[in-house]
């Protein structure tokens, strides 16, 4: 039954009442079913809600790309073991010449082409920082490729608060988020 699920909803009981909703970074279809009643009637009684970043804000997506590229002049290729880079870089052309088998009519029809998508995921990919290349390769599978064009569920809430005319804001800065990423060595990544 929906309503005995866990919700990772969390009241904080003041008038009027605030929320804590815990997300998951994945396409909203994936889970928006299992989201129990309680957390749906929460965010559509809300007035403001704040996300973990403002990813409707453009300088918010600039500096998410720029924070995870290497400093200039530096390449993928200066800092990774020649092997992995090699093995990195198969991988790569693998995904590329599978993508288009992976990528379904929906996202066919809605203009979505195989280049196109792996340009947008792996682009510049040999600039990146180690850690944000290991999170983009394991975005990089069959089951994501089929999702892409569907937003993650945090994006879907941001825009559905757009659409109603909420007041947003952002709980962190990209910062934030970015340095404590960027500061891992390479073993750690």
């Amino acid at each position: 039954q929906q309503n005995e699920l866990n919700s990772f909803l969390w009241t904080i009981k003041r008038d009027p009442p605030s929320y804590f909703f815990g997300t998951i970074h994945v396409p909203y279809t994936r889970v928006w079913d299992f989201i129990p009643e309680n957390s749906k009637k929460a965010f559509q009684q809300s007035h403001i809600v704040y996300f973990e970043l403002d990813l409707t804000d453009p300088y918010t997506i600039s500096a998410l790309t720029s924070c995870q590229l290497l400093p200039q002049g530096k390449s993928l290729q200066d800092v990774l073991p020649r092997d992995i880079y090699r093995r990195l870089k198969r991988h790569l052309e693998y995904v590329k010449l599978m993508m288009p088998s992976w990528m379904t009519p929906d996202q066919r029809g809605k203009g979505l082409y195989a280049d196109y998508l792996f340009n947008a995921i792996a682009g510049n990919w040999e600039q990146k920082r180690p850690v944000w290349v290991m999170l983009m390769v394991n975005s990089l599978t069959e089951v994501d490729i089929k999702s892409r064009g569907v937003p993650v569920l945090d994006l879907f809430l941001a825009q559905e608060a757009e659409r109603l005319r909420k007041q947003t804001g952002a709980v962190e800065k990209v910062e934030e988020q970015c340095h404590p990423l960027n500061g891992l060595n390479f073993s750690q990544v």
